[in-house]
């Protein structure tokens, strides 16, 4: 079958969650069917011809559509004024459109494939079959930005949120079928037939993410997009609050804040104790050097792949109890939770010093993600709801 798939950025590098997402779900999903590929760009840095030859074993057809910057601003002010989502505005452009008409009438595609909301736009009203992957509730994320933020900005988060949670309604509508990463997220759609939504978790490669054995330099590791807000939110938690306590036990812990395009928040981070290392070519490198992994998440949705990757290469793993709610480990037994910085930082404190306790919780940690979180297995499922007719 021929799938068009629609993204709202070129997934790669994979430095972000979507990306890593749709890269995987790309990889499986071209097994059985001919994928074409139809992804927006609003980042100039990017390689294209590199980010191609990575794809091409993957998709037939590739056309990556380029978003001007005057044109995103004006797109945002229009928005605006017609009652829609801002970040539905920033992604949508009348040239894309045309573009992506004009590779279905090239193409005739047996599917369509949106992921996330700010590519319904694209998907909507077309003759074939279409699917739109929610991903995170993009709502909730917002919603819980906004109970972080400087009160000045608290009403344009407010005015988003609403927006968004209206959206996502309205999208239940337009789509034949409809996906999300986790039953939390899930849960906090609106829509009275939410339980329609099928639900396809993040997976990961554990071929790639294997146990190593090298040097430890840091004590505590924490990865992910560094520009991205909640987890600059977890950066400066971790730094100001939680790490100074851990300090009147263990004095000489170290901290590495690893991950792409860090905030100037999070380069201010830097100190003797903590390291902020920017883009790594080998994020391995980095987990294999570090003795625990934390990630302690106060706003945000969806899963968090650097907890998959961090368990699958046998880190004992702190979260919070939000993080873990998508993730779904048995918290004392193959994850430690909490959700105030005395709670992180006693967890870290035993992690330290109990060697049995660290190699209990990284092994039954390790199990947990082998057998729970699988590429192949989660795209199976994707596949079939791709595929299925409409209702």
């Amino acid at each position: 079958m021929k799938i068009l798939v629609i993204l709202s950025r070129i997934p790669w590098p994979l430095e972000k969650g979507d990306k890593l997402r749709a890269y995987h779900q790309l990889r499986c999903l071209s097994k059985n069917n001919e994928i074409v590929l139809f992804a927006l760009n609003d980042n100039r840095n990017i390689n294209e011809a590199e980010a191609k030859r990575q794809l091409l074993p993957y998709c037939s057809s590739i056309r990556f559509c380029n978003l001007r910057k005057i044109n995103i601003l004006w797109n945002i002010v229009k928005a605006f004024f017609r009652g829609k989502p801002l970040q539905v505005g920033y992604f949508y452009s009348c040239r894309a459109k045309k573009a992506l008409q004009q590779l279905i009438a090239e193409t005739n595609p047996d599917r369509v494939f949106c992921q996330l909301v700010r590519t319904a736009e694209y998907g909507k009203n077309l003759p074939m079959p279409t699917t739109i992957d929610y991903q995170d509730t993009l709502s909730q994320g917002i919603f819980r930005r906004e109970q972080k933020a400087f009160f000045l900005l608290k009403p344009f988060f407010k005015l988003e949120y609403k927006r968004l949670q209206r959206y996502e309604d309205k999208v239940f509508e337009w789509f034949d079928h409809k996906t999300i990463i986790s039953k939390p997220d899930r849960d906090c759609l609106t829509h009275p037939r939410k339980e329609e939504v099928t639900i396809i978790p993040n997976g990961v490669d554990h071929q790639y993410f294997t146990p190593s054995v090298k040097e430890k330099r840091y004590d505590l590791i924490f990865n992910g997009n560094m520009s991205y807000p909640p987890n600059i939110n977890a950066s400066k938690l971790l730094a100001k609050k939680i790490l100074p306590i851990v300090h009147q036990t263990l004095p000489d812990t170290t901290l590495l804040l690893s991950g792409a395009q860090p905030h100037e928040q999070v380069k201010a981070l830097q100190s003797e104790k903590i390291t902020v290392s920017g883009w790594v070519d080998d994020i391995r490198e980095n987990y294999a050097m570090s003795r625990v992994f934390i990630a302690p998440m106060q706003i945000g949705t969806g899963l968090q792949n650097k907890l998959l990757e961090a368990m699958s290469m046998k880190l004992p793993c702190i979260t919070s109890d939000l993080a873990n709610a998508s993730l779904g480990a048995e918290p004392g037994t193959e994850i430690l939770t909490g959700n105030t910085p005395e709670t992180f930082a006693q967890h870290i404190v035993r992690l330290l010093t109990d060697s049995n306790a660290a190699e209990s919780l990284s092994e039954k940690g390790h199990q947990f993600i082998l057998r729970t979180f699988d590429w192949e297995k989660a795209t199976e499922i994707l596949e079939n709801v791709i595929t299925a007719e409409r209702k």
